[in-house]
């Protein structure tokens, strides 16, 4: 095993099990709000459905995983379970701290999760998007490269037929299809955040 490999291991499985861990601690302490469990689920649920199985399995018109990396990766990191621990990243690392980094950089104005602000959300986007960026780029490099076809999925539509390359760095590239996902996820979470909130404050409004 090289290090780039178990650099790759480590991350995937800090990232998706680390927030398992801090999430309840956190609600335990009163630290994030009763809807923060709901969007971590729902979250999952989205990135599961929205993209992870089907890229995982290639479901249509793409390549599994385990064709599109070495053979490594797949025996740390079965194929069975790559969607799962992918979609608890998704869910944590990015969108619970995607929203923290919303609710920092508003001033910890609560606010911004009660109605939709475009200043916030555009903190969010950038997030989503940088972070899946320096993914493809330095972490799954290998199996999201050009000439590794990825499955369509309802939130990649363009499947593997529109996909062109953005642009490259160095020997690494960023295409189209690895993006998209995480170009329209963050407008559903976000409502999503915000219709959760409201009900938690409705709630909270009439006991």
């Amino acid at each position: 095993m090289s290090p780039e490999h178990l650099r790759v291991i480590l991350v995937v499985y800090m990232s998706a099990l680390l927030p398992l861990v801090i999430l309840p601690w956190l609600r335990s302490r009163n630290k994030v709000p009763a809807w923060a469990t709901s969007v971590y689920v729902g979250s999952f649920l989205l990135c599961a459905f929205g993209w992870e199985i089907w890229f995982t399995y290639g479901l249509v018109a793409g390549d599994p995983v385990d064709l599109r990396r070495t053979d490594v990766l797949t025996q740390f990191l079965p194929i069975h379970i790559n969607w799962l621990l992918n979609s608890l990243a998704d869910a944590g690392a990015i969108t619970l701290v995607g929203l923290w980094l919303m609710w920092l950089t508003a001033g910890k104005n609560a606010q911004v999760f009660q109605s939709w602000h475009w200043g916030a959300f555009a903190v969010f986007m950038l997030w989503c998007l940088g972070q899946n960026i320096l993914v493809e780029m330095f972490l799954y490099h290998d199996q999201l490269a050009a000439g590794k076809p990825l499955s369509w999925a309802p939130l990649a539509p363009g499947g593997p037929w529109l996909n062109p390359t953005l642009f490259q760095f160095s020997d690494r590239t960023i295409t189209f299809q690895g993006q998209v996902p995480w170009l329209l996820a963050p407008w559903l979470i976000y409502a999503g955040v915000i219709a959760l909130a409201r009900k938690d404050n409705s709630a909270h409004d009439g006991s």
